[in-house]
């Protein structure tokens, strides 16, 4: 039986206690705190910071129990705060479980074509249907040897022209991925994993006063707050963030005397399309090659766009709203990589400028901006299925100039300007709810940002 006195651990708003013999003998964070006279071994109440508190009275348990339950709401929380307390045998059991669904992903598949073709043969009348049923399996997804070794020879398939043809494009997905654009569809897509956390960087912007800045903060939606992350080497205002291969780019902006044509790089391929430069709105299109490090012109787009929202979707770069100097648009452009061109796509639902764009879910949303006599707050989404817009619950402010990011199957509508302040608030949208709410305002940051995320690194 434990007699020593419980110390009290406070997180946020909520209190735990435990013996520091047992912290210390399971946690290696704890008995460093407790025996190298560090300023917390002599209080009996101890702040914690940089762990979620569900996560930390879990941990706690385990120390007394030996047990814990790692599931897909906690295991997030779980690896920061084990990965915190230095805790190894709960921080490899987090990273096993992540490991484990992305098989269970790859195991699940099989399972369905197994089971789809096992159906089929149990009675010849069903026969007909296998070219429908292959039409809703992700069979791209499936490993290049399945496909050869037990696709490919399956002697039902064989027979079967549409079922080859299936074959052949899951093949084509492997064989040739510089063609996956063109095989952009239900089957090439791979279920949302929307638990995966990522780092949202906001970028640049402005001060309360109009100055450019070039700060840079980090917002973690596990701990739920921002921190300074390290500064970019020029002041942006109004500058374009993109993230590609997990490194962040800072692209053009306003240093507050001159629009800038430099890019910076934050430890494929990447598109500009429109803006301004000082003296007219653009139609022209560049795009950066990592592995060159280098510029290239493309087709221009259709119409001059100036703060437009501009996203990739679907194996396309879609243009959305903006302005050419005189009017603004609610027309949709896109441009098809593979054939160079640009089409038109239904138009929003509103025309707006300095508006917020950003995928999610296989949809594409756009949020507030400015549509020439008032700032918006209205959210619309763009189902590619149907190749329709359609309104979604409002944001709880206006916000023209805001930036828009999709993390964890969730939207981030971050900074912007009211008509009347420059914004450091930021609200999330679910989906799943159809509802925003408000969440902590940046730190360092009072609207116009670039935001990009980067998914978490295994070590934090």
């Amino acid at each position: 039986m434990i007699t020593q006195k419980k110390y009290l651990f406070q997180v946020e708003e909520q209190s735990f206690s435990a013996h520091r013999i047992v912290l210390a003998a399971v946690m290696p964070y704890f008995n460093a705190m407790f025996t190298n006279g560090m300023v917390e071994s002599k209080q009996r109440e101890i702040t914690m910071q940089g762990i979620e508190p569900g996560a930390l009275e879990s941990l706690i348990n385990f120390a007394y129990s030996g047990k814990i339950k790692i599931d897909g709401d906690n295991v997030q929380s779980l690896l920061v705060g084990s990965s915190f307390l230095q805790l190894l045998q709960v921080k490899e059991a987090c990273a096993n479980f992540l490991i484990n669904r992305f098989s269970l992903a790859m195991r699940i598949f099989l399972q369905v074509f197994e089971t789809a073709m096992s159906w089929v043969k149990r009675d010849e009348r069903r026969i007909i249907h296998l070219p429908e049923i292959l039409k809703k399996i992700r069979m791209p997804l499936l490993t290049p040897e399945y496909l050869s070794d037990r696709v490919a020879t399956e002697n039902l398939i064989r027979s079967s022209h549409e079922c080859r043809d299936l074959l052949d494009e899951a093949k084509d997905y492997h064989l040739m991925p510089e063609r996956r654009p063109l095989l952009q569809n239900f089957r090439t897509r791979p279920r949302c994993c929307n638990d995966i956390v990522g780092l949202i960087y906001a970028v640049g912007g402005i001060t309360k006063s109009g100055d450019s800045l070039s700060t840079v903060e980090v917002f973690d939606p596990v701990l739920r707050r921002w921190e300074m992350a390290e500064s970019m080497s020029m002041l942006r205002s109004r500058v374009g963030v993109v993230v590609m291969d997990k490194k962040l780019y800072a692209i053009g902006g306003y240093d507050g005397h001159d629009r800038l044509a430099t890019v910076e790089v934050f430890d494929g391929l990447l598109y500009v399309c429109g803006g301004y430069d000082g003296c007219a709105s653009l139609n022209t299109v560049e795009c950066y090659r990592a592995e060159d490090d280098a510029w290239r012109m493309l087709t221009s787009m259709s119409n001059h766009r100036s703060a437009a929202g501009v996203v990739a979707f679907d194996g396309h770069v879609y243009a959305m709203g903006g302005h050419d100097g005189l009017s603004i648009f609610d027309s949709v452009e896109r441009y098809n990589p593979t054939t160079a061109c640009w089409s038109a796509v239904a138009p929003m639902l509103s025309k707006r400028c300095r508006l917020g764009a950003a995928t999610l879910n296989g949809k594409l949303y756009v949020c507030g901006g400015y549509d020439g006599s008032s700032f918006l707050r209205t959210v619309e989404v763009f189902d590619p299925i149907t190749s329709k817009w359609s309104f979604v619950a409002p944001m709880n402010v206006s916000r023209s100039r805001v930036a828009l990011v999709a993390n964890m199957g969730l939207l981030y509508a971050i900074g912007g300007y009211d008509g009347c302040n420059n914004l450091s608030t930021v609200e999330v949208y679910n989906p799943e709810t159809d509802k925003w709410d408000f969440i902590s305002s940046m730190c360092a940051h009072e609207g116009g940002v670039g935001v990009g995320v980067i998914p978490c690194p295994t070590e934090r």
